[in-house]
């Protein structure tokens, strides 16, 4: 239950943010920097090119995702009319602006595919088709060009969905006008349709096709879950540094952090449950084809990456989200939400790196080099999206909900 009352909305040069575009830009060409520096290292290293492929896979998918969850927030948000979020939207809708570049950093893994190249997926390789009847039965869903043309509309959709919503939430601004919100509201639902399909279809081209003898229809939401958590995680994370930097004090409470933080214990339940769906059906079965993928997780340092999921990514977040108090008080949600975020990153590594090194765990100086650079340019991005824009949507018809809102 919540409680609610009207008042007036904050004065616009206190919630909008100034000097972050300078940091945007040197983020962005540090960011730079370490991606031709994980480019030469691919080059110069022993087999480089193949771990190259696959750190990049892992930087680009890990801030799509970030982007997705963002977006994900913002529809849904509209589709309810929810009232509560509407002062944590604007972060959500900065965070979901990242998807039309991190879209176009996919191409470096995808465009090698046109040229048969087949050090990340294998499917590509030309030898790989030739010797394998099951991949020419699959052959015209995995080729290099179908594959081109599926991220160009995932991205397109992203980038047609990021543009409709955002931009009418920061011309709303100026104008006020409430027809706008009503426009977003009326399109939340074909929208979640559409963010739904291209997230799953995503997640089965660039993840799940790695091992292209494996399948799960229950991939997409398992994608769809760990991206959700790394949305409320980080949520937490920049409504702290922005309140601490003065723009949102005092607009942002202990109420909102309280409602994120159920929110990310929810989803970290979810994706446990995906999860544990996913594993004891595929264990349940007992099918060769399909077990090999779990049982190519339990060998040599990959066990204990494993369980490391296990324990860091749902029980220990778990039992520690559970209280009222550690959801109410900043600090501790905030070292859940870092590891929470640590982990989805994690979880992204225990998809993609066992089909570069199945004999065990391993992490080089060009992951380092590409989750950096490919990180410089998504904060690059972010600090220029928020800098001189109000962080708040000042005129947003529910705005007086939100600064009232209350848990009761």
């Amino acid at each position: 239950m919540s409680a609610h009352h009207h008042v007036s909305a904050p004065e616009r040069t206190r919630v909008t943010p100034s000097g972050l575009a300078g940091r945007g830009r040197l983020a962005t060409l540090f960011g730079a920097a370490l991606c031709v520096l994980a480019v030469v290292l691919g080059f110069v290293q022993e087999e480089g090119m193949a771990r190259l492929q696959h750190g990049w896979l892992l930087a680009v998918t890990f801030f799509v995702t970030l982007g997705l969850g963002g977006l994900f927030f913002v529809l849904v948000q509209y589709l309810v009319r929810a009232g509560w979020s509407v002062v944590v939207r604007r972060l959500a809708e900065h965070l979901a602006g990242s998807l039309p570049l991190m879209g176009l950093l996919l191409l470096p893994v995808v465009i090698p595919t046109l040229f048969g190249n087949g050090q990340l997926y294998h499917w590509a390789d030309p030898h790989e088709l030739a010797e394998s009847h099951l991949l020419q039965e699959k052959a015209p869903y995995l080729n290099g060009w179908f594959l081109l043309v599926r991220v160009a509309i995932y991205v397109g959709v992203w980038t047609l969905l990021v543009r409709a919503f955002n931009r009418r939430s920061l011309a709303q601004d100026d104008t006020g006008d409430p027809s706008m919100t009503i426009w977003m509201q009326k399109r939340a639902a074909p929208s979640v349709l559409a963010f739904a399909l291209t997230l799953t279809f995503f997640a089965f081209d660039m993840l799940m096709s790695l091992s292209y003898e494996w399948f799960s229809t229950i991939f997409g939401v398992y994608v769809f879950a760990g991206s959700a958590v790394a949305l409320f995680a980080t949520l937490v994370l920049l409504a702290l540094r922005f309140e601490g930097r003065g723009e949102l004090r005092g607009i942002v409470t202990t109420e909102h952090y309280h409602d994120l933080g159920k929110l990310l214990f929810a989803f970290v339940f979810f994706w446990g449950y995906i999860a544990f769906s996913q594993f004891m059906l595929i264990w349940y079965g007992d099918i060769p084809e399909e077990t090999v993928w779990f049982q190519q997780r339990w060998v040599g340092s990959w066990k204990y990456v494993s369980l490391l999921l296990l324990f860091g990514h749902f029980l220990l977040p778990f039992v520690g989200l559970l209280s009222r108090h550690v959801k109410r008080n900043r600090s501790l949600l905030a070292s859940w939400a870092v590891l929470l975020l640590l982990m989805h990153l994690v979880d992204l590594y225990w998809l993609i790196m066992p089909t570069l090194s199945p004999e065990g765990a391993s992490i080089g100086l060009i992951d380092f080099a590409c989750l950096s650079g490919v990180g410089g340019l998504f904060l690059g991005g972010l600090w220029r999206r928020i800098d001189g824009k109000p962080l708040v949507p000042l005129r947003d018809p529910r705005l007086g909900e939100s600064l009232a809102f209350q848990n009761l």
